[in-house]
């Protein structure tokens, strides 16, 4: 009897160790152990290679291997010992910070249509297993919404010769499809984190202007591994439930912020963060982008990369507004703009002044479409359309915008302006603009909401049509910010409005293939909120263009303050119509008001400091509102500024030194419909 006993121990013991010994995987990679861009596979002890830019990061347990979206991957050659026969269990666990531009494994083997297998992640969260079957793929695929963001999640995926796949997450069975047939053999090496082969992304506008890409996971990936067989349920929900969860290292991919905000009005050089994985993509220095801050105010003024150096006001609570860059476009290769600039290699920015009264930036670019072609190309010289835009930004929170191009390289078709709304991740439109998301206005103070309304197809509202225009002049964004956007045009502009639908509002609506997105993509609608997106983009306006010197270009006066439209109209007006100014010094010129730097220029023509008195003859129809001065040659280290015989109250007062001497930049804070004496003192 107590052989019998014995006996039956230890067959039971043999039964457990052959249970055991089928469910352990026959690949396994744990990231402990990473060196020299390799990283062990612990099954067969062979080291395999990790390329792109990865790092180490905290783990389900210990490390974890963090993925870029862009360059990471794992790449194994452990399928030459794999042996597939009638089963076969994916198993790892993962985090991630968005989802891909299109499906990409987390885990495949597949050589192109021909054999492999892969469990992968869909655009809008989904997870799939396939198959190559037959040199046809078999998948078995979740709903939408199954993988959340910054949180891990347990998948395995579970092949069954000519029975199925499976698809469980947390150890809960998400999806299952029969199949008939089986794989011939386990496809080519392992690679993880990354397609096998260029894609476009999903949800595009244009197949024409979209070109195939490499991409990847951006998140951690950990405890990688691959068995012979296939796993129980209650094997899988034991997997999942024996492990202790900490939060992974993942943080929302919120806009950069300006993390020591000084306050002050001037402009700074900065290299702003987004998140590791992006930043490290760039090969630059320090100092890349521009930000200008404004005195005692949160809201500030951005050039960064990240919207490829085009302009971006941030309100004190982080909402951002944009705006559209010159754009050109054809039927061949989609838009040539700076949005497809995702390397900024036609886009620079440089701060040409700096001083208490005036900030100037210079924005240099060159149009081009997903190819990096340019626009407009002379084949003879090798030139092609570049457009430079300076904004001439004032203590006020305000700026003129002067946009230049030289004749006969842009013509037609083209696009000045279009209004972008930005959305940070998880944002919703209505988190950013009421329902009245904006108002238009003229001069003569005639105002029109537009709103988001139950249907915008449908009169009075719609249809939209290009051939309808208003003669609209202002434009202010209905930010739920206490600093809402702007822009006032010059008589004359034109203005197409579109409502929009009132479904929408409660949506992360709009493209997300820009700010930020390094996809070669003209066009990707938004369908989840899980990157910044543009949003919005009416009203539309076509400005006066002008023309002298050999260049055309037009103007505009951008900013984000408090306020209301009333008092916009007003301070538009004082703009688009400005006082006439009068000298009643000798040795000054006037040469009047440029509408183009929101500013009267004046020269000193003896260049020896002198008093300036002037008049400016201001009236209910030329305003006077918040005004710059520029004299030139100023010839002294500074002045004091005096409004009707009193010295100014916050007048703010610059030197920009030059080549030819040094001009004195004045900026007053005032208001006035009557005739006002300003004094200019050297000190």
């Amino acid at each position: 009897m107590k052989r019998k006993i014995e006996i039956f121990l230890i067959m039971l013991l043999m039964i457990g160790l052959v249970r055991l010994f089928a469910q352990s995987p026959e690949v396994y990679w744990d990231f402990e152990k990473i060196q020299k861009g390799k990283v062990l596979e612990v099954i067969n002890g062979k080291w395999d290679l990790l390329e792109g830019n990865y790092a180490e990061a905290p783990g389900i347990r210990g490390k974890g291997l963090r993925l870029d979206g862009f360059t990471t991957c794992l790449k194994g050659n452990e399928t030459k010992t794999l042996k597939v026969g009638q089963e076969l269990t994916v198993e790892l666990w993962l985090a991630i910070g968005e989802y891909p531009w299109n499906w990409c494994p987390a885990l495949t083997t597949e050589v192109g249509d021909t054999s492999g297998f892969r469990l992968t992640i869909g655009p809008y969260g989904q997870v799939s297993m396939e198959a190559c079957i037959d040199e046809q793929w078999k998948s078995c695929t979740t709903g939408r919404a199954i993988v959340p963001l910054r949180k891990w999640i347990h998948l395995v995926g579970i092949y069954r010769a000519n029975k199925g796949l499976e698809v469980y997450v947390n150890g809960e069975r998400k999806a299952s499809s029969e199949i008939s047939g089986e794989m011939k053999g386990s496809g080519g090496n392992v690679l993880a984190g990354m397609v096998a082969s260029p894609r476009k992304p999903s949800d595009i506008h244009r197949t024409f202007g979209t070109l195939k890409d490499y991409y990847g996971l951006e998140g951690i990936i950990d405890e990688i591994k691959i068995y012979g067989v296939a796993l129980s349920p209650d094997i899988i929900r034991e997997n999942y439930l024996q492990t202790k969860l900490t939060p992974p290292d993942i943080r929302p991919r919120r806009l950069p912020t300006v993390e020591k905000d000084p306050q002050k009005f001037g402009a700074f050089y900065t290299k702003l963060k987004y998140y590791p994985g992006w930043d490290n993509l760039w090969p630059v220095a320090e100092d890349p982008d521009v930000v200008v801050t404004f005195d005692n105010s949160l809201v500030k003024m951005v050039f960064w990369r990240g919207t490829r150096h085009s302009p971006v006001w941030v309100s004190e609570n982080e909402l951002w507004m944009a705006d559209q860059s010159v754009e050109a476009w054809n039927d061949e290769e989609g838009c040539f703009e700076h949005m497809q600039d995702r390397h900024c290699r036609f886009s620079h920015v440089r701060i040409i002044e700096n001083n208490p009264a005036r900030v100037v930036v210079h924005w240099r670019y060159a149009p081009v479409s997903v190819n990096e072609n340019t626009w407009r190309r002379d084949l003879k010289t090798g030139w092609e359309c570049w457009v430079d835009e300076y904004y001439y930004i004032y203590p006020d929170q305000t700026a003129i915008r002067k946009v230049s191009w030289k004749k006969g390289t842009l013509e037609f078709p083209r696009q000045f302006q279009e209004s972008e709304v930005l959305l940070q991740p998880e944002q919703r439109v209505c988190d950013v603009v009421e329902k009245d998301f904006a108002l238009v206005a003229d001069y003569n103070h005639r105002i029109k909401k537009v709103s988001f309304v139950e249907n915008a197809n449908k009169p009075p509202y719609g249809p939209f049509s290009w051939d309808k225009t208003y003669n609209y002049t202002v434009q202010q964004f209905n930010f739920k910010a206490k600093n809402k956007p702007f822009i006032c045009f010059e008589p004359d502009n034109k203005m197409w409005i579109r409502y929009e639908n009132l479904n929408s509002y409660n949506l992360a609506t709009g493209c997300n293939h820009w700010p930020v997105g390094q996809a070669r993509c003209d066009g990707r609608t938004t369908v989840v909120a899980d990157r910044p997106s543009h949003t919005i983009g009416f009203p539309i306006s076509e400005p006066v263009v002008h023309e002298a010197g050999g260049r055309e270009f037009w103007f505009g006066l951008y900013g984000m303050n408090e306020m209301e439209i009333e008092s916009l109209i007003k301070f538009g007006k004082s703009w688009a119509y400005p006082a006439n100014l009068v000298i009643d010094s000798a040795d000054f010129k006037s040469y009047g008001y440029d509408k183009s730097e929101r500013c009267y220029k004046i020269e000193n023509l003896k260049g020896n400091p002198n008093i300036l008195v002037m008049n400016l003859k201001g009236s209910k129809s030329s305003p006077i509102f918040n005004l710059a001065i520029q004299v030139k040659n100023w010839g002294g280290n500074g002045a004091k500024v005096y409004v009707d015989d009193k010295e100014a109250d916050g007048s703010q007062v610059g030197i920009n030194r030059t080549l030819t001497g040094s001009d004195l930049l004045v900026f007053l804070r005032m208001e006035s419909e009557s005739n006002v004496q300003i004094k200019i003192k050297p000190l």
